[in-house]
């Protein structure tokens, strides 16, 4: 109990310092828009950049704050606003003869205090007796003090009650208003200490961050420490749901004069009520929020901010939903809004007019959604191949990612024909359909390797033509995907050249030509030779079929199946299959039994195939020839326990191969050899000055 209501005020505690940053985001949005007259002379010019810069400067001194800092800054800032609403109060009042009916025009016809008589002045001695304890409590005065400070905003009050004359009134609450500025001026002069301090600290801490960890994690820890997107997100939220109400009101004001016009003010006033939720009027405040929802940078920044919140959320149900786990999936909340933000720099969106807003901005979600379903795809399609290659037979498990699968082709399709439907052919029109294309490309790709993994599966025998298949299939889809790149390119070289020009549209081509098109040639290119090289390695080597075959008696220890139709046979008379050593060999050019090198050119052939990287001997040409080594020896007929420590013949032969020649291989520095069996080996040769020159070079390679 105590624990969820530690956790639900520290949750209010952050909620009050998002909400209590937001005014300084609506001050500086404010004014960046504000309009601004250089026809006022140099001085008066020179006095409005001053005024804005300084507004700019106090609010994003405010806004960088810490919670304990920001709390007291507002602390101080409404005892000031309680104190100059007392004193607005008394001297608006006392400037009126009649002052019911001033404040009647002032409460906007609300009837909230008596009209006249001694209840409406003690009400009115009630709100000003809350301003002054208010303002008291706030500033944590003493006694004395806080007893003058409430006598003094009551003063005027009491002059209207007896009747002073109205200069006298009139005075009284000048000198009132004169005496509570005095007092809040020492007040905040007494705490300028304070403020020098923090502003000290929040300097030193500034530098020292900076001098330690750098400026990005300078960045990155102020972005958290003041929780920027949920301000950016709470000051969006607010500004359009205050812009809102203020459109319905308009639209009810509007629609209530023109039915009293027409003489039916009852008639007017239920036609009003239809007329607000019908779709055009609905239609017509969307429209005008949407458009001043993205008028500024600010705003921009807070629309990605919302993006961000519902791309996250998405990105995890989809998690949830076909049973991903990983953590680099999460990361749907920080794409969708960068590529938004940048597409709304692109496109110049906050400074177009409003109608040419509306159908740039649907044009970039347009854009934005293909995205957003390119990285669902990339999501998925881990998952997917995991499924395929685990053998997974449970309905329950493949249905949600085929599911989406689907739907990632279905919704493209929807799109590009509602597009092509209602619009004709445009540089974005044809943006749009080449990232559909490509994304249904993709998923089919996705699709065939999956079922060719299904298929092979469902099978008893080794299929040893699939990792064909899936490379031709894949390759396909690469190579297309490459034309969609190049032709995109020239897509944006147009529109730079003869649309909409900008730096940013030529940074982001750069970047698109660096990674969609060169990066990606490139690594498909190392993929062909990687394949290349790994086919010519395999071919090199001898095939062993036929009685041989039957004869070994043993399984691939890449994947520990039997050898159906063939093998192949290492320089070191390992038996693998040539799909599973072609696989083993993308990675690294070494046996997985014992780590020699498989493949070796014509000229080192003969050397290589008598040594290899572990201090082994491997058997001559014409020993091959004559059979591989009985089971349980090594190449030279001795025993391979008496060369494994502690009973570690049993940990390799218990792990199936290459994982217990590893241990051997980690162990090797412990095997213990006699002075002769070192010296020599095989007869009298000695062979301590070739193992070292050949475990060099080994190891060089």
């Amino acid at each position: 109990m105590a624990s969820t209501q530690a956790r639900l005020g520290q949750q209010a505690l952050a909620l009050l310092d998002v909400a209590l940053r937001v005014p300084c985001i609506f001050t500086i949005d404010v004014i960046f828009n504000s309009y601004y007259d250089q026809g006022s002379g140099w001085a008066g010019a020179t006095g409005k950049v001053l005024v804005r810069v300084m507004g700019v400067l106090i609010s994003t001194v405010v806004l960088l704050l810490s919670q304990k800092a920001l709390f007291k800054f507002y602390t101080l800032f409404l005892a000031v606003l309680l104190g100059s609403a007392a004193v607005l109060i008394n001297y608006y009042a006392t400037s009126h003869i009649d002052f019911y009916s001033a404040y009647c025009k002032a409460a906007l016809g609300f009837r909230l205090l008596p009209r006249n008589g001694t209840t409406l002045w003690l009400g009115m001695a009630a709100v000003q007796l809350m301003f002054g304890i208010g303002y008291v409590f706030l500033l944590n005065l003493q006694s004395v003090f806080a007893a003058l400070v409430v006598l003094d905003i009551m003063i005027p009050l009491w002059g209207m009650m007896i009747e002073l004359p109205a200069d006298v009134r009139h005075m009284t609450a000048v000198v009132s208003g004169l005496a509570l500025a005095l007092n809040t001026a020492v007040c905040l002069a007494m705490r300028l200490k304070w403020f020098y301090y923090s502003c000290r600290y929040v300097y030193l801490l500034v530098r020292h961050m900076y001098r330690i960890y750098g400026l990005q994690l300078l960045l990155e820890d102020t972005w958290k420490r003041i929780r920027f997107p949920d301000v950016l997100r709470m000051f969006w939220l607010s500004r359009v749901t205050a812009q809102a109400l203020i459109l319905v009101y308009v639209v009810r004001a509007v629609r209530k004069e023109s039915g009293d016009a027409a003489g039916g003010a009852t008639e007017g006033s239920s036609d009003a009520q239809g007329y607000l939720f019908s779709w055009d009027v609905f239609w017509d405040l969307t429209s005008n929020l949407i458009i001043s929802g993205c008028d500024s940078t600010l705003t921009v920044l807070g629309m990605s901010a919302v993006i961000s919140s519902m791309a996250h959320y998405l990105g995890l149900s989809i998690l949830a939903f076909i049973g991903s786990t990983e953590e680099e999936d999460k990361r749907l909340g920080f794409v969708a809004p960068v590529l938004f933000f940048i597409l709304a720099l692109q496109t110049g969106l906050s400074s177009l007019d409003p109608e040419e807003r509306l159908v740039r901005l649907s044009r970039n979600m347009c854009l934005l959604l293909t995205a957003i379903l390119h990285f669902i795809h990339g999501m998925t399609d881990p998952v997917l191949m995991s499924l395929s290659a685990s053998h997974v037979s449970s309905f329950r498990r493949h249905f949600p990612v085929l599911l989406v699968s689907v739907a990632l082709f279905i919704l493209p399709v929807a799109l590009s024909f509602a597009l092509w439907h209602h619009y004709a052919l445009n540089t974005w029109l044809f943006a749009v359909t080449a990232f559909c294309v490509e994304l249904c490309l993709k998923v089919v790709v996705s699709l065939t390797v999956y079922g060719l993994f299904m298929v092979d599966g469902f099978s008893n025998v080794l299929w040893e033509k699939l990792d064909d298949y899936v490379y031709y299939v894949r390759s396909t889809g690469n190579i297309i995907e490459f034309l969609f790149g190049v032709i995109m390119f020239g897509n944006g070289a147009y529109t730079m050249m003869f649309e909409s020009g900008s730096k940013i549209r030529a940074c982001m081509m750069c970047l698109h030509a660096y990674f969609n098109i060169y990066l990606q040639a490139k690594n498909g290119w190392k993929t062909f030779i990687n394949r290349r090289t790994a086919v010519k390695k395999i071919n090199s080597l001898p095939e062993v079929r036929g009685d041989q075959l039957r004869d070994i008696e043993d399984v691939c220890a890449i994947c520990y199946q039997e050898f159906a139709s063939s093998a192949r046979l290492t320089p070191c008379h390992h038996h693998f299959h040539a799909l599973c050593l072609r696989k083993w060999l993308y990675i690294q050019d070494t046996c997985p039994m014992c780590h020699q090198r498989v493949y070796v050119e014509d000229d080192g052939r003969d050397r290589a195939a008598f040594s290899n990287n572990n201090g082994g001997y491997a058997a001559p040409q014409d020993a091959v020839a004559a059979g591989p080594p009985v089971q349980g020896e090594n190449p030279h007929g001795q025993p391979v326990a008496e060369l494994l420590p502690n009973g570690a013949a049993a940990g390799a032969h218990a792990a199936g191969g290459p994982a217990g020649l590893d241990d051997l291989v980690e162990d090797n520095d412990s095997i213990e050899y006699d002075e002769d069996e070192w010296g020599t080996q095989n007869g009298s040769t000695p062979i301590e000055e070739e193992y070292i020159n050949d475990d060099t070079d080994s190891t060089e390679d």
